[in-house]
């Protein structure tokens, strides 16, 4: 059988042997997500508070026809400086593979290759999840899908708040993927800590995230768990705040004619100058945020192997 075409860092293969708890990470933040060099700095920032909580990060990208896990710090620059990556999801993975492309894992894309290299926490920005409109347009993220089927428990802060978040929530029931709010009862909206909406499930430390990860596993259920992580209050966008900015945006959107994959970047971009800066500040804190609950909870997953 030809072996899979995986490239382990090194800090991140001696992890593995070890069986010391890794975090997974995502690079869709820093090709398509930031303006370099800051991309770059925030890509570095993340792997420290990794580390500094105990853990080990893996970014995930592909490069020259390899599944990175984990990249050294001159691969991070040059990802953080590629202008043509190509955004992966579960659709384009195996594509930019083969064809020896570069390319930049979603959510759905490093969950795959979380689940390839045995990891079992990612952590991440926001997952993707049924778009407005999607009644007559039929978008909803390849995430809810993934979610439901890769074993893998991806910490986030909730759902992107420029999406339909209560479609989302019924998605991911009907999908029977766990939406553990982390130390609230309310679902997080990303920059907000509260969308109004009740968290199916309410998890305080952890250890009891960890444990629940560890039972799946062992009822042989398909598919992770969604741990819906508030941003902290400090650096939170209240929804009265940014629900009229994005709503801005939306109508914008419409007017002109924006549709399909090319929605989401308009969005986070328009949002970003209504806001004059604050929505990407909080969308930095709230990444290192998920950083740090991702890797207790690898730790824990780690320590109860």
């Amino acid at each position: 059988m030809t072996p899979l075409p995986l490239a382990f860092a090194p800090e991140v293969a001696k992890a593995r042997a070890a069986g010391a708890p890794i975090v997974a990470l995502e690079s869709t933040i820093i090709t398509h997500g930031m303006p370099y060099p800051q991309n770059l700095e925030t890509a570095r920032r993340v792997e420290a508070e990794v580390r500094a909580a105990g853990a080990v990060p893996a970014t995930i990208a592909v490069m020259a026809g390899r599944l990175h896990v984990g990249l050294s710090d001159p691969e991070l620059e040059a990802l953080a400086r590629s202008r043509d990556a190509m955004k992966l999801s579960r659709a384009d993975l195996a594509a930019c593979l083969a064809s020896g492309r570069t390319g930049a894992t979603t959510v759905a894309a490093t969950m795959i290759a979380a689940r390839l290299a045995g990891i079992a926490v990612f952590a991440t920005g926001g997952i993707g999840g049924v778009h407005r409109g999607a009644e007559t347009s039929f978008d909803i993220s390849a995430d809810l899908r993934e979610l439901a089927e890769t074993p893998v428990t991806v910490v986030a802060a909730g759902a992107k708040a420029i999406l339909d978040l209560p479609k989302t929530l019924e998605v991911l029931e009907t999908l029977g993927v766990p939406v553990i709010a982390y130390g609230q009862d309310s679902f997080p909206a990303f920059w907000s800590r509260d969308s109004g909406l009740a968290a199916p499930l309410r998890m305080d430390r952890a250890d009891e995230i960890a444990a629940a990860h560890l039972m799946r596993g062992r009822l042989g259920l398909p598919g992770g768990q969604l741990v819906a992580n508030p941003i902290p209050a400090a650096d939170e966008i209240p929804r009265a705040v940014i629900g009229p900015v994005i709503e801005t945006a939306l109508a914008e959107a419409r007017a002109k004619g924006i549709a399909a994959k090319a929605v989401t970047p308009f969005l986070l971009s328009r949002i970003f100058e209504l806001t004059e800066g604050r929505s990407l500040d909080a969308n930095i804190a709230l990444v290192l945020n998920n950083a740090r609950l991702g890797a207790a909870i690898a730790t824990a997953i780690a320590d109860a192997a």
